[in-house]
């Protein structure tokens, strides 16, 4: 086994982690005072602050990435591990400094000093030592930090978190303005930095004010897609273009259904299909003014179309009950699944072909619910990791580790890419049939989010040893770029108050919505929850989000 399968299986937990937040605003309370203060930024203001966008030319994918609408495009995809390497960075980038990082880990920590660390240390020329924090804990330990001023020199500060460490605030506070070193044509000092996508390092803008180091971002960020057992179903004549409605869907719910041989069409796949009946992430703008999602007619036709399902008996009975299983899906319990891109992976293929030789994940392309209109789905936000730097630190402090950064941000396939995430050959790992296999200590040392969570160069599909995963997935993208929108605040900061965040997140029409998709409640109830939260916090919602940030900032489209 490589640890590619690692670093993939890290990116779909990262998004499970991430959930629906992921794909909002990049939130942030801001605490008291009425929200005067949202830390969003101007269209000028950002402009002028971020880097200058130079793709790198160092390696030539197998599947070039295609463009798609405005600031979407596929991600490139490799079906081998480039044999030549070449170097993207000349010399050791640092001058024998010595810093701490503090990054999030779901897994075992790696003992302090050991030969993966030190290996990097030398490459890099600093001193870093790195310190993984328990991830389940990270909300909490990292505010513990900020309270007490003691943050380290770089930090790991995932955007789903925003609003527990109060970033808005933290920007110029404690953490450094990066725009005096990357702004415009400053960032091709650092030419891996400066291929890193503009939109990911709106992520990291504050005030006008440039302070993130994105890592993992992507061009194709959606909310996820629905899967489906495609060996299964073609093997019935059924193929993923034989369903262009909503109706298509349901009429596939009864065919494929067979509860006497325990076989369900359907698990839950509410949160990836909602968006085909044309409903946003949670504004659109209407004759001028914000309209929420759930005031749209359209939330509601979707809503209805998920009870029908639920009450059809399409759905296993286990997804009712909300007990989520990769299982059910590997050995054709259900054939219909919903999920995060980044569960279409070697790892899935590995596990399914286990449980089933001849599984192979597919997905549904994009359309529209009533078959007619032009199929869309909104995009996400282009990144959720997001790294910052002291505002202690000197500037030629910064300017070392931003070289670092350089370092880690190399791509794919690059010399410097195979250091970070595999270390030293013949140490860490060896080359096995042209792909990096670790190596017993490669195993022990080398955790791929290690430095990862720093920087990371931008996304590429590639899965070493299972060329379908990385075909199928790279047509899906090609396939449905074009159906890709900015929704209202795409990728946009808003800091917000305690209570608006908590209006924002809407949590009795949310469990009203999960209750009816599983069946156990009625449309109509779902109805007067939303009545309710409109007539109350619904509304205040609004005009904060008016008056604080269409107002002042636009849609950031």
């Amino acid at each position: 086994m490589t640890e590619e399968p690692s670093r993939r299986t890290f990116v779909g937990k990262a998004a499970a982690v991430a959930g629906s937040v992921a794909l909002a605003p990049v939130l942030s309370a801001c605490g008291g005072g009425g929200g005067k203060q949202t830390g969003s930024n101007t269209r000028a203001g950002l402009k002028a602050a971020l880097p200058a966008y130079v793709p790198s030319t160092s390696l030539r994918p197998d599947i070039p990435s295609v463009s798609g609408a405005p600031d979407a495009a596929t991600d490139p995809a490799f079906l081998r591990y480039p044999a030549e390497r070449p170097v993207t960075v000349s010399g050791v980038p640092g001058r024998g400094g010595s810093y701490t990082a503090v990054t999030p880990l779901w897994g075992t920590v790696p003992p302090p000093g050991n030969s993966f660390y030190r290996a990097m240390n030398k490459a890099l020329g600093v001193d870093l030592t790195i310190k993984p924090a328990d991830g389940n804990n990270y909300a909490t330990i990292v505010p513990t930090m900020t309270a007490a001023k003691r943050l380290p020199d770089w930090i790991q500060l995932p955007t789903w978190w925003n609003a527990n460490f109060n970033l808005g605030r933290l920007a110029g506070t404690q953490l450094a303005d990066l725009t005096p070193y990357l702004s415009g044509d400053k960032v091709r000092r650092y030419p891996n930095l400066a291929a890193i996508p503009t939109g990911a390092w709106q992520a990291g803008a504050w005030g006008d004010k440039l302070y993130g180091l994105p890592g993992g971002s992507t061009r194709f960020s959606i909310a996820g897609t629905v899967f489906h057992r495609r060996d299964i179903l073609e093997s019935r004549g059924i193929t993923a273009d034989d369903v262009t409605s909503a109706d298509d869907m349901m009429n596939l719910g009864k065919e494929l259904t067979d509860a006497r041989r325990g076989v369900w069409a359907f698990d839950q796949v509410w949160t990836y299909l909602f968006s085909f009946w044309d409903v946003p992430p949670t504004w659109r703008i209407v004759d001028g003014e914000l309209v929420h999602k759930f005031e749209l007619p359209q939330f509601l036709e979707a809503l209805d179309w998920h009870h029908r399902l639920a009450k059809a008996g399409y759905m296993h009975p286990d997804a009712l009950a909300n007990t989520p299983s990769d299982t059910r899906f590997y050995s054709g319990k259900v054939l219909i699944v919903g999920g995060g891109t980044g569960a279409w992976n070697l790892a899935d293929h590995q596990s399914g072909t286990a449980a089933d030789k001849n599984y192979r994940r597919g997905a549904f392309n994009i359309f529209a619910a009533d078959g007619k209109s032009r199929p869309s789905t909104f995009m996400g936000a282009s990144t959720s990791i997001v790294s910052y730097l002291n505002a202690r630190l000197k500037p030629a402090q910064i300017e070392e580790l931003l070289a670092v950064a350089d370092y880690l941000a190399a791509p794919y396939g690059s010399r410097e890419y195979t250091m970070v995430n595999y270390g030293v050959e013949g140490v860490h790992h060896t080359m096995v049939d042209g792909v990096p296999t670790a190596t017993e200590d490669g195993k022990k040392f080398v955790q791929p989010t290690t430095y990862g969570f720093l920087v990371q160069p931008s996304s590429v599909i590639s899965n070493q040893g299972a060329d379908v995963v990385t075909r199928d997935f790279a047509a899906f993208q090609a396939a449905n770029v074009k159906a890709l929108y900015k929704p209202v605040f795409w990728n946009m900061n808003i800091g917000m108050p305690q209570d608006i965040s908590t209006a924002l997140a809407a949590q009795s029409v949310d469990d009203a919505v999960n209750d009816c998709t599983r069946g156990k409640k009625k449309v109509s109830e779902v109805r007067a929850a939303i009545d309710g939260w409109r007539s109350g916090s619904g509304e205040r919602l609004k005009r904060w989000m008016t008056e604080n940030v269409l107002d002042k900032y636009g849609t950031g489209q």
